[in-house]
């Protein structure tokens, strides 16, 4: 990632941003990095390195005073971060508004719930198997503490997120049962209907047709949900039919029987090798 410079100097050295383990050669490229990864910054960005860099590489000592400032008086991150995008103007206010709401809704929050922001951002990034990762050994630590009574824990709803969370996870890894599971776990701690309906969802998905029938048939309490999940899948089904490159599929499959069918298992090379693509970066650490 580069950006075209504004404002001071490039650095002949570059900035690690703490927790993003980043390189940065100029104060532009800092703006981008801690925007677009605000649900990661924390206390430990506001530091006299950063200040020190910014005065001596960058050669902006007006902005490296005032980040002195804010860091001898143990200001906020959101108020440090804001300032050197403020002052920087590579973005515009409504970003800078975007951000700091990121920043303020983290403060206050538990190591653990902190943790859970970071993991969460995982997953909204589509990296589920570092989010899996994430998750499991942060239900460790929850069951640590626990047993051992090393730190005051955020209520059980939280617990119940994360597990959540992890289904989500699991469920973009396409590993349904262990989604299931995870829904059921949620569930099962607080009670939470949003997390019973994705569990049955996994379910669905995870089953085939006649177990599902079964597993459904003995739900009789929850008839009701399973009959609302088939009416959307059903939608679903239907909005996917009225899709162009539904049409498009149905043109192909056409030309498999025709003197053309070549084309067709060239086009599915093309297809299945952006799936392999995409599915590799989406599941990488």
């Amino acid at each position: 990632m580069r950006v075209t410079i504004s404002v001071g100097k490039y650095a002949k050295t570059p900035y690690i941003i703490p927790g993003l383990d980043a390189p940065v050669y100029c104060v532009e490229e800092l703006c981008y990095l801690l925007g677009e990864n605000a649900v990661l910054v924390d206390r430990s960005i506001m530091n006299r390195s950063l200040a020190e860099w910014v005065e001596y590489e960058c050669k902006l000592p007006e902005l490296a005073t005032q980040m002195h400032a804010i860091i001898q008086r143990q200001g906020s991150v959101s108020t440090f971060v804001c300032l050197i995008m403020e002052y920087t103007g590579l973005q515009d206010m409504y970003y800078i508004d975007s951000v700091r709401k990121v920043l303020k809704k983290n403060t206050g929050l538990s190591a653990i719930e902190r943790h859970k922001s970071q993991i969460d951002y995982l997953v909204s990034k589509k990296k589920y198997v570092s989010a899996v990762r994430g998750y499991s050994a942060l239900i460790d630590k929850w069951n640590y503490v626990s047993e051992n009574n090393t730190m005051i824990l955020p209520g059980i709803d939280v617990l119940a997120a994360i597990y959540h969370n992890l289904g989500v996870a699991y469920t973009g890894l396409m590993l349904y049962e262990k989604a299931a599971d995870s829904f059921n776990e949620a569930y099962k701690l607080d009670g939470n209907r949003e997390h019973f309906l994705a569990f049955i969802a996994a379910k669905r998905m995870g089953l085939s047709d006649s177990d599902y029938i079964a597993f459904a048939a003995g739900m009789t309490e929850s008839r009701d949900d399973t009959l609302r999940l088939e009416k959307t899948i059903e939608t679903i089904k239907n909005d996917w039919e009225s899709l162009a490159e539904t049409h498009q599929l149905k043109l192909r499959r056409q030309m498999r029987d025709t003197d053309e069918a070549y084309k067709y298992y060239e086009e599915n090379d093309r297809i299945l090798k952006g799936l392999k693509d995409s599915y590799r970066e989406n599941v990488s650490v």
